[in-house]
């Protein structure tokens, strides 16, 4: 990353259209094996005619959720009963013409981190209770409630949501669907693999520093951070306003419906926006004339691997091919990570607060370090923190005096080994190291989503990033959605793990 540029950000060579040599297209998808492989707006559309059933498509997804847990662990619970009994009142609802809401009769899953009426938020740690039932929805969970969703299950997470891969003390792996020897990434990591895999078109993700688009990226999906505070958040999170609740789906016309539902005011979280315009509205007018920075490695600070390289700049080209102005800019900024790790550790600090010596010790070793170092820090520091964060904020904002999106890899490496904390190639202790595309946008709490744009040598998924100045979640959608229109975001579809124990 740049440090302290002139004014506006300096232009490079134009990004001439069409697809380099070096990138394949990824392969066809397969045709959808039945309701659990279709998005919520083909279920929706099925329903409208009559020749799909709620009750068919809950039970399917059931279905697909209990064939990859053994092998993917995707899930904390699978409510089936509840799902099914729900799925009959969608279904008559539909029968009389009364469907309600937006999403009525869609299956969804929700990250363990978000309060659900009726059912404990074990959160991946042996510190929380199995009797501590919640006895309200947050606010994103009663808004898919009150369009008519149909919640299936709660995914896994790790411990309180606190790193880039999904593995924790008391819910053990989380493994990538499109190799279970990989990792899906994190924090929602069962999110993303459930998304996948078909175990549901819709769940509801959180994101501190990339746990929305880190698993999105691994594991093929799309995943929306949306502005803070469009999506209103409780119960607050230990780590203050770094965290923001977004979307996971199979594609960006489903995140942009899920967008709108869970969007709005709620009176629980002060910091909320209030009302927002709809996102469907524009969502198919395309990108030409858009102007469009491409940073491919954060004005080299950033070693990413060759694949990664290759398909994001295939992305890139499918944008100038579409009619966007595409030129190489780096945004002007020195890497934050430091005012990070300082915003990050103190939240850790306040998150294990409450906890004794005994529970303490229960806690992943790496949460237990992170919140040492978090109690450390004075409130002098922390101050600094966030007046480096205050200023990030403002470069980015001249940034997008310039360009309507910033467009970066989601991530420089693809899917690493399960049950590693890091790629070999990054050895850096903080999850952070590995992740310098996502976190500082949680700083600076725009809007940005991670689009698949290709797979390795291995088959795995890569993802693109997708960055729009603060409140401009439409603009970012429209861009992914216009890469879905084109065929540059449909990836291979992964199969769905033949029985049997998960790899060692």
């Amino acid at each position: 990353m740049t440090a302290d540029r002139a004014e506006r950000p300096a232009p490079h060579t134009p990004v001439p259209p069409g697809t380099p040599a070096s990138v394949t297209p990824p392969a066809p998808v397969a045709a959808p094996g039945g309701p659990a492989d279709l998005t919520a707006c083909e279920l929706l559309a099925g329903y409208a005619r009559g020749d799909l059933s709620p009750v068919d498509a809950v039970r399917a997804v059931l279905d697909r959720a209990e064939q990859i847990q053994p092998q993917v662990n995707a899930f904390v619970r699978i409510d089936a009963e509840a799902a099914l009994t729900a799925a009959a009142e969608s279904a008559e609802r539909w029968r009389r013409g009364e469907p309600r809401g937006l999403l009525d009769g869609v299956p969804a899953t929700v990250k363990d981190l978000l309060l659900q009426r009726g059912v404990p938020a074990l959160r991946g740690s042996l510190t929380t209770g199995d009797g501590v039932v919640s006895a309200e929805d947050s606010p994103s969970v009663q808004r898919l409630r009150e369009h008519g969703a149909v919640l299936i299950g709660r995914t896994t997470t790790p411990e309180f949501g606190w790193k880039g891969v999904t593995d924790s003390p008391r819910h053990g792996v989380t493994r990538n669907p499109y190799d279970p020897s990989r990792t899906s990434g994190g924090s929602s990591g069962g999110s993303a693999a459930a998304v996948a895999l078909g175990a549901g078109p819709l769940s509801l993700g959180t994101d501190g520093g990339g746990s929305i688009r880190i698993p999105a990226a691994f594991c093929g999906v799309f995943g929306l951070k949306p502005t803070y505070g469009r999506v209103p958040l409780y119960p607050p999170s230990p780590f203050g306003t770094l965290s923001h609740v977004g979307p996971m789906t199979r594609d960006a016309a489903d995140a942009a419906l899920m967008l709108d539902v869970i969007s709005g005011a709620d009176w629980r979280d002060w910091s909320h926006l209030g009302p927002a315009d709809a996102v469907r509205a524009r969502l198919g007018d395309g990108v030409r004339g858009l102007r469009i920075g491409y940073s491919p490695s954060f004005g080299g600070q950033v070693p990413v691997d060759p694949a990664v390289a290759a398909a994001v700049r295939g992305a890139v080209c499918a944008f100038a091919a579409l009619g966007a102005y595409v030129e190489e800019a780096d945004p002007d900024f020195a890497d934050p990570a430091e005012p990070f790790h300082t915003l990050w550790s103190a939240g850790a600090a306040r998150l294990v607060q409450p906890l004794g010596p005994a529970q303490r010790k229960r806690l992943d070793p790496g949460l237990r370090e992170l919140a040492a170092a978090g109690a450390g820090v004075s409130a002098v520091e922390y101050l600094a923190a966030v007046d480096a964060r205050a200023e990030l904020g403002r470069r980015m904002g001249r940034f997008h005096t310039a360009y309507d999106l910033l467009v970066t890899p989601a991530l420089p490496v693809t899917a690493f080994a399960a049950g590693a904390q890091a790629p070999l190639a990054f050895r850096h202790r903080r999850w952070a190291a590995w992740t310098p595309f996502t976190y500082p946008f949680n700083m600076t709490q725009q809007p940005a989503a991670s689009v698949p744009c290709g797979v390795d040598g291995d088959g795995l998924p890569i993802g693109v990033q997708l960055v729009g100045a603060r409140h401009a979640d439409a603009l970012v959608l429209r861009a992914a959605h216009a890469l879905y229109a084109s065929g540059t975001a449909v990836l291979p579809r992964p199969a769905p793990p033949a029985p049997g124990p998960a790899p060692a």
